[in-house]
């Protein structure tokens, strides 16, 4: 399926002494100054990481999760994941005390897990960076946006408006995101954070053990138990990053590299195991759009079916990912019609993305997330501290669920990134997309266009783009299937997708579903970056 409508205006962007790719331009920039200046591509993300938890305070910052794949010039892959546990007081029957059935609480204390950001990017550093920089130079931009203040970018204005209802609730949050009468914030407006600056120079200058065990997580510890949270310091000190290698598999003879488990990269791995016995790019868009659609349905399914904190749960990843059980799923699908309904099969036998690139080969593919808008939309009195929900929209309470709550158990998460490398082991892509359960899918239909069908990264970002739910979201099951849809294809690609039982919800093209950074090695070194018109951001070459 390629693009059947005009381009817009973007173009994909070359360079050989670096590349940088995330939402929001200004993160952009600091990443590529930093490139610029001797850094390398750990370096360069997490300049513009720190920059992204200020300009971008809906999808990430200090209080929330991230997860990234590192390839460095030497052909070695490794994977970070870090997503902080339960509290040791979070259990189903705590909960159920506090009047919660079988769903977890969305908002406020009570739906923050550990926070695991800070500890990844002092991780990364550590591991990957090039010692040319610590983090006080790094988060130096971040700092002093936060502190001066930064103008609003429309998507940033965009999800205070969805969102106000639950930061008015919070009167710590409606200070920093709501005016004075109530409204939120608008595009253009300046956002000033002079807590958050604060915050960010502590563990800046002081490392994670600020947050962890310093001045900050007495600050939580002590929020928590006067606003009915469950997090105590000693989960705080409790938690650690780590570094392993990552889930693998093939595709059209590159490897496809995510994060581990919890990381639900697990379904983009299965999708594309299924994908990979069609021919993609011989058949119509109508066809494609389907099969991936059906793929999606199994993939999604048997994720709910099996997966969850492998430190809990025991799942069948070696069969999961195996080219007999996508066999298997390929042939349950009927190439003429939606499935209605679609059983696991039998397994015994908002966040925001960036990536970099450098001229010395390494690249960083990097996730990070409060889960929802906003998080927990309770911002840490005197911190400006957004801590995520990712409990509240992670876990269930359902006895017998994989995915139930128990202390110190980390929930599936929906963050992934990925990296690809060709058969040679040598670095061909790095990317991915915030966006919740429609990541996976996202990922899916780029790399498909980009792998399958040949498209530049940019025209790749750029293709009409599908999202079928429901996804793993406890808080939107059970639910009947639906494909959104832009527009962008012929009429007659709606048409049969709608004969073949598809429950068609049309969208305008480059209507806001995703928003996917993509960077390209060529094989002379040359670096392609695409950035995805649905956003904020842009690719900047250094």
């Amino acid at each position: 399926m390629t693009i059947e409508r005009a381009r817009s205006a973007r173009s994909a962007v070359y360079a050989d002494g670096g590349m940088v790719c995330t939402g929001h331009p200004l993160a952009t920039a600091a990443g590529a100054d930093v490139l610029r200046r001797g850094g390398n591509a750990a370096d360069a993300v997490l300049a513009a990481a720190g920059v992204l938890s200020v300009v971008q305070p809906m999808m990430c910052g200090l209080g929330g999760d991230t997860f990234c794949v590192w390839y460095g010039h030497d052909g070695q892959v490794e994977a970070l994941s870090d997503s902080g546990a339960a509290p040791a007081l979070a259990t189903p029957e705590a909960y159920h005390a506090l009047g919660h059935g079988e769903r977890m609480p969305g908002r406020g204390m009570l739906s923050a897990s550990v926070p695991g950001a800070v500890d990844a990017a002092f991780t990364a550093l550590r591991r990957w960076g090039s010692g040319r920089f610590d983090m006080e130079a790094l988060w130096a931009p971040a700092v002093a946006y936060a502190r001066n203040g930064h103008r609003l970018m429309p998507r940033v204005a965009h999800h205070l408006g969805l969102a106000r209802d639950a930061l008015a609730q919070y009167p710590a949050s409606a200070r920093i995101y709501l005016r004075p009468d109530g409204t939120p914030l608008r595009t253009a407006d300046r956002l000033v954070q002079a807590d958050y600056a604060c915050s960010l120079e502590l563990v800046a200058r002081g490392g994670p053990e600020v947050l962890y065990r310093g001045a900050l997580a007495e600050r939580i510890d002590a929020y928590m138990r006067s606003h009915g949270g469950l997090m105590r310091g000693e989960d705080l000190a409790a938690h650690h990053a780590d570094v392993e290698a990552p889930q693998s598999v093939p595709y059209r003879g590159a490897v496809v590299h995510m994060p581990p488990l919890p990381s639900q990269g697990i379904i983009l791995l299965e999708m594309l195991r299924i994908a990979e016995g069609w021919d993609l790019a011989g058949m119509t868009a109508a066809d494609e759009i389907h099969l991936l659609v059906e793929a999606k349905k199994r993939a999604y399914a048997d994720r709910l079916a099996y997966a969850g904190d492998p430190r809990f749960v025991d799942v069948p990843l070696g069969r999961l990912l195996s080219a007999e059980f996508a066999a298997e799923r390929r042939a349950s699908i009927d190439p003429r019609r939606a499935a209605d309904g679609v059983a696991p099969g039998e397994a015994e036998s908002d966040t925001t993305y960036l990536c970099a690139a450098d001229r010395d080969g390494n690249a960083l593919s990097y996730i990070t997330s409060l889960s929802a808008a906003f998080g927990c939309a309770e911002v840490i009195e005197g911190t400006g501290i957004m801590l995520n929900n990712r409990a509240g929209r992670g876990f269930t309470l359902e006895e017998g669920h994989p995915n139930i709550l128990a202390p110190g158990k980390r929930t599936m998460h929906t963050l992934q990134c990925y990296l690809v490398t060709r058969a040679d082991g040598s670095l061909w892509l790095v990317g991915a997309t915030p966006g919740g359960d429609g990541q996976a899918q996202w990922n899916l239909q780029v790399l498909t266009q980009r792998i399958d069908h040949g498209l530049d990264p940019q025209a790749a970002v750029e293709a009409p783009r599908w999202t079928s739910h429901p996804g793993t979201d406890p808080a939107g099951l059970p639910a009947p299937y639906r494909l959104d849809i832009e527009d962008g294809l012929p009429e007659a690609v709606y048409a049969d997708l709608a004969a073949r039982g598809h429950t068609l919800r049309r969208m305008p093209y480059l209507s806001g579903v995703g928003d996917e950074q993509l960077i390209e090695r060529l094989a002379d070194g040359c670096l392609v970056g695409g950035s995805d018109p649905r956003g904020d951001g842009c690719a900047l070459g250094a």
